[in-house]
C-alpha cells in the first residue's frame, strides 16, 4: 500500500473516531483504491464499513440508486452523479458519512469532450449535507487514480474537521 495514501486514511480514521462516525465509499474511476486504503489503515473496522465499486452506469443505478435520468442528462462524470453516489452510499450502508469518486482517469476522456483527468467527488456528511467538487489531475491513468483517491480522503478529513 502506498504510504501517503495509508497515512491519509489513518488521519481520516482518527477524525472519524473522534466524531463517532463511520464512512462508506462509492467508487468508479478509483476502482476501490479509497476503500483499500481505508481497509489497510489501523483500526479500520472501527470507522470504515463498506465500499462499493460501481464502474458502469448500470452498477451506479442498481447499487447506489443513481437515477437513469441523471446519468442521461449529466453523464456519469458530473456533479449530479457524484452527489447521488455519495447519498446512495450513505443510504445503502446506513452510515453517517460517505465518499464518492467518479471520473475519467484516462487515457481517454468523455464522449462529451470532458478531458481525461477530470474527477468529480461527493462527500456525504453527518449533518445530512452532500458536498461535491470537481478536480483535474495530470498524469497517466495510474497517477490520476492515486491522486483522486488521496484527494477524496484528504478532503473528507478537512470537511469533518471544519464541522467540529
Amino acid at each position: 500500500m502506498d504510504k501517503e495514501l495509508l497515512n491519509t486514511a489513518e488521519r481520516l480514521g482518527k477524525v472519524l473516531l473522534q466524531a463517532g462516525v463511520k464512512v462508506a465509499a462509492a467508487e468508479s474511476c478509483t476502482s476501490g483504491l479509497v476503500s483499500s486504503a481505508l481497509g489497510a489503515a489501523s483500526d479500520s473496522s472501527s470507522y470504515f464499513t463498506s465500499g462499493f465499486v460501481t464502474y458502469t452506469d448500470s452498477a451506479k443505478q442498481r447499487i447506489l440508486h443513481v437515477s437513469e435520468k441523471t446519468l442521461q442528462e449529466h453523464t456519469a462524470v458530473s456533479e449530479a452523479t457524484a452527489r447521488e453516489m455519495a447519498a446512495g452510499a450513505k443510504e445503502v450502508s446506513g452510515e453517517k458519512a460517505s465518499i464518492a469518486v467518479t471520473g475519467y482517469a484516462g487515457p481517454d476522456g468523455g464522449e462529451d469532450g470532458t478531458p481525461a483527468g477530470t474527477v468529480w467527488f461527493g462527500w456525504g456528511l453527518p449533518n445530512g449535507e452532500v458536498r461535491a467538487l470537481k478536480q483535474h489531475f495530470s498524469g497517466d491513468c495510474e497517477e490520476v487514480v492515486r491522486k483522486a483517491a488521496l484527494f477524496a480522503l484528504q478532503h473528507l478529513t478537512e470537511l469533518l474537521q471544519s464541522q467540529r
